[in-house]
């Protein structure tokens, strides 16, 4: 999804030694600008991070924060699927809406940030479909494509996606600003 911008991007295997962050904020947007700062502060360059999960409408938002943990610290995908639809028994499929929220933050040493967030609406299916993608993707459907997460083509998850229209919400301002307002 960065492809082609006029930056030079890298990944946290490119700085060993990072430490691993606690994700203990309250909202997504919390724990992406927690990410950020401590490893902006860690290896003084600016940061692009994110947090993301599933919110389900029967569940008052959860797994929300808890996404990837849902199940447990450790438990894996199938887990935490095996968890959610557990929590959706007996819940019809007109009351199994949900959706992807993404928060990404750019954070710069000197403290400044911008966010850019997305979301994508769909309803968690009865039992997975498909072998692409990873986490809730097998449950998670897309109403206008048919398809759930973990069946649609990689380019087009990436265009409609929550993950995806953060990002381009991102590439949209880096273009504007060329990155001179946080870490030009």
């Amino acid at each position: 999804m960065l492809q082609d911008l006029p930056v030079e991007v890298l990944s946290l295997r490119d700085f060993p030694g990072v430490p691993e962050v606690t994700e203990d904020g309250s909202t997504f947007r919390d724990n992406a600008l927690k990410k950020a700062r401590e490893v902006s502060r860690h290896i003084s360059e600016t940061v692009l991070a994110d947090d993301s999960g599933l919110e389900a409408d029967a569940l008052g938002g959860q797994p929300g924060i808890h996404s990837a943990r849902y199940a447990g610290p450790a438990a894996g995908d199938e887990a935490n699927n095996a968890k959610l639809l557990k929590a959706l028994e007996g819940v019809p499929r007109e009351k199994r809406g949900a959706a992807f929220r993404c928060v990404l933050v750019l954070f710069s040493p000197d403290g400044r940030n911008e966010f850019f967030e997305g979301s994508w609406r769909g309803e968690i299916l009865f039992a997975p479909r498909g072998t692409l993608g990873f986490g809730y993707d097998p449950l998670f459907l897309d109403p206008r494509q048919g398809l759930t997460a973990a069946e649609l083509p990689p380019e087009l998850k990436n265009r409609i996606s929550h993950r995806g229209q953060a990002f381009a919400k991102f590439r949209e301002w880096l273009e504007k600003t060329e990155g001179k307002k946080v870490g030009g």
